[in-house]
């Protein structure tokens, strides 16, 4: 496998720190962003590099050369003028013929990239972006996705007790983007495009002659109106470093660990969240988008989830869906509202998991075939489960908050910690007799003391 890595970026907007320096040279913590890169693809095995530079492309050949210093091999394309983000790939055409990787040079990240091109190969596709939500979706482009669920992904025979429900609802096929300078929905899922791409071939023969080209608008846009094009969502570290803030921020996480520590080929640690009476105020069933309102320091908690070390993933019952009061489409919906919410205060959720499941029959207009005892509904373990088995997280390194018994109930039976909070249900539902490793007020309040327990260890 090849990877090629665009890599002509000036870096205007870095000149703080840079000194001019080729965007992908610009050293974070005594190394080049672009070195990281390469010990990153070095680690999963991939080994042959091209490089495509311009800027100042002097620095990036007399720091690489041909890779023998950093153990892989690397060859350059020149651009003698900007081509943007796609037009010199036409250079490519008589090197590549299999499925590549393609970076951003301005990248730091930490991605199991075996991982993702196996995800690529099941897809049938020119291309699958790789995205992840971010801190600031409302100037990012926003990638849309089937991700309402659909009924057939949860009847018994998938979900019956002691199997496992649906990974995560949806489809991976792209369906559109909203720019980021475009109108908004009022409400939108936190989905990003994360700057990696796994190409076939096949998109080499749509770029006639090398002039420039934006990958995204010109190639990528275009092939998604064909269902052509999928997408494949992970929590692994991932960021630009387009401005000074960011860049300190991608030197503080370095220093910290946390870049490396988010590599899914790593056990990874996450605070499992309840939804309803934990994240947004609890108001009986939420039938409504506009009936989500969050609790205040529910954001400021997920932030300070984001950026420690653990992975912030909702686990939420939703019988709503069962006994015939919402659609799949109307809770995706509601779940946009809780993200666009979040994303707003600079705040995400690395994933969401539902149980659309209800025992008890008897109402009016319910869905017969989601009436049924499953393995997902809490305090059964199914979600935590695919939780776990998606995202590699170690759930005796874990946390599961929530508001009711069975929150800590589902916890205790997967092995994670657990704490209960003072709002919503506040512990009163009396549904099963168990007691939580800690009690809080608030689910801020449960974040800090368990960043507070983290470092005391």
């Amino acid at each position: 496998m090849k990877a090629v890595i665009m890599a002509g970026g000036k870096g205007t907007r870095l000149r703080s720190v840079s000194e001019e320096l080729p965007k992908p040279m610009v050293p974070v913590l005594g190394k080049p962003v672009l070195e990281y890169q390469l010990d990153n693809l070095r680690q999963c095995g991939i080994t042959d590099i091209i490089m495509v530079v311009g800027y100042r492309s002097s620095y990036i050949r007399d720091h690489f050369g041909d890779g023998s210093r950093f153990s892989v091999n690397i060859s350059y394309i020149n651009e003698d003028e900007p081509l943007g983000t796609a037009g010199a790939l036409y250079f490519l055409k008589e090197i590549l013929d299999e499925d590549f990787l393609l970076l951003m040079g301005d990248l730091m990240l930490s991605v199991d990239f075996i991982r993702f091109m196996d995800f690529h190969k099941k897809e049938v596709g020119e291309a699958t972006l790789f995205v992840h939500p971010n801190s600031h979706p409302y100037d990012s482009d926003i990638i849309i996705m089937d991700t309402a669920g659909r009924l057939s992904e949860y009847t018994e025979d998938r979900c019956k007790r002691g199997g496992r429900p649906p990974h995560a609802s949806g489809s991976a096929r792209v369906r559109g983007v909203i720019g980021k300078s475009s109108e908004r929905p009022e409400v939108y899922h936190n989905i990003v495009n994360a700057g990696i791409y796994a190409l076939s071939p096949k998109i080499l023969e749509m770029i006639k002659e090398p002039k420039k080209l934006d990958l995204d608008r010109d190639i990528i846009r275009p092939l998604i109106e064909k269902g052509r094009i999928a997408a494949y969502r992970s929590s692994e570290y991932v960021k630009d470093m387009g401005t000074p803030e960011r860049y300190e921020t991608v030197a503080r996480d370095i220093g910290s660990g946390l870049v490396r520590s988010r590599n899914l080929k790593n056990r990874q640690k996450c605070i499992f969240l309840d939804r309803d009476g934990t994240l947004n105020r609890y108001i009986g069933l939420l039938r409504k988008p506009e009936e989500l309102e969050l609790i205040p320091g529910a954001a400021e908690a997920i932030r300070l989830i984001n950026e420690s070390e653990y992975l912030a993933i909702v686990i939420t019952n939703q019988p709503v869906i069962a006994r015939g009061e919402v659609s799949f489409e109307e809770l995706d919906l509601i779940n946009a509202r809780l993200e666009t919410e979040l994303g707003s205060k600079g705040a995400y959720l690395d994933d969401l998991f539902f149980c659309p499941h209800h025992p008890d029959s008897g109402f009016e207009g319910e869905i017969k075939e989601l009436k049924f005892n499953c393995c997902c509904r809490k305090p059964e373990t199914g979600m935590l489960m695919a939780a776990a088995e998606k995202y590699n997280i170690d759930l005796s390194a874990s946390y599961m908050i929530g508001d009711m018994t069975m929150d800590i109930c589902c916890g205790q039976r997967a092995g994670t910690h657990t704490v209960l909070l003072g709002t919503g249900k506040a512990g009163k539902d009396g549904h099963y007799e168990c007691k939580p490793d800690l009690m809080s007020a608030d689910i801020l309040e449960a974040v800090k003391s368990i960043m507070d327990r983290t470092q005391d260890l």
